[in-house]
């Protein structure tokens, strides 16, 4: 069987089936989160580790200004920091580029992932780079910690919570370069509120929502009338398009209103939208969901 037609979440779950934890298995998130959690003994705080790549042609083309491209491969780590309520604090970075590349093509792309990093106070200790035959790709490897008390993962969400996504949706073509992650806005809303399960949408609310209520063990109804969709796209664009790098997070109803009152006024210029609600089956409102973006069965 080749990798396009078994796709990323099964090849996943193919490697992770045989991957040791460890005696003590003090990893209480890493398998169905995008960032791998661990227990610090002694610590009132987990170690939180992500690692995340982008490549040329899939997820920037030849010809992007390299600084753009920078920016966009520290980000992406970060976004799942965001869905982790972690805070960011180290990184390394590994640069696989061919040997005819420019020199001021590398530099400039430093200059991108120092931005980046700054904007969150996260320092680049060190890192690697490899010769390839091409395309030139990027990967950075974040670390950070998290309290064991305001912690997010996927796996938490219970039937009848309800489903929030920060932002609009469908946007990818205009913002994947320029995004910011919503870190400020996760750390306000652990602060502040219980939230059961929480990730960031980096391949569409179609492949993200589904991966959110797997790792639950629940289902989802989701309004799709209700769907922030940004100027220019549409409901299939918000569902499917990916790279929107907003919140996907559940909550108790209980807490709706008062979330979205104080919502509104820590953050008056960022949406947040009611999309759904979990429960024991999924519901798609008499129609089928589109996928979102996969790995290996799909170009960026």
């Amino acid at each position: 069987m080749k990798l396009g037609a078994l796709g990323e979440d099964r090849l996943l779950n193919k490697i992770l089936l045989h991957l040791p934890r460890g005696k003590d298995r003090k990893v209480p998130a890493g398998s169905a989160d995008d960032c791998a959690i661990v227990e610090i003994s002694g610590s009132k705080k987990y170690l939180v580790l992500k690692t995340d790549c982008v490549v040329e042609g899939v997820h920037f083309l030849r010809g992007t200004n390299p600084s753009d491209v920078g920016w966009k491969a520290m980000m992406r780590p970060l976004s799942d920091f965001a869905a982790a309520s972690a805070l960011p604090k180290f990184a390394l970075i590994t640069l696989i580029a061919p040997q005819q590349t420019n020199v001021a093509w590398v530099l400039g792309l430093y200059r991108g992932l120092r931005r980046a990093g700054s904007r969150f106070e996260v320092s680049i200790v060190g890192g690697e780079t490899s010769n390839t035959p091409g395309p030139i790709a990027v990967s950075v490897t974040v670390i950070g910690f998290v309290e064991k008390s305001r912690v997010a993962s996927r796996q938490g969400g219970k039937p009848g919570d309800d489903l929030f996504v920060t932002g609009r949706l469908g946007s990818a073509s205009e913002k994947h370069l320029k995004f910011t992650p919503r870190i400020v806005e996760s750390r306000w809303l652990t602060k502040h509120f219980s939230v059961h399960a929480m990730m960031d949408l980096s391949d569409g609310l179609g492949a993200d929502l589904p991966r959110l209520a797997r790792a639950s063990k629940v289902g989802f109804d989701i309004e799709l009338e209700n769907l922030p969709v940004a100027r220019g796209a549409t409901i299939d664009n918000a569902i499917s398009e990916g790279e929107d790098y907003e919140l996907l997070f559940a909550i108790s109803p209980r807490n709706r209103n008062s979330l979205q009152r104080q919502w509104r006024r820590k953050f008056p210029k960022l949406p947040l939208t009611r999309i759904g609600a979990l429960n024991h089956k999924a519901h798609l409102a008499n129609r089928k969901l589109p996928r979102g973006y996969v790995h290996f069965q799909q170009s960026r």
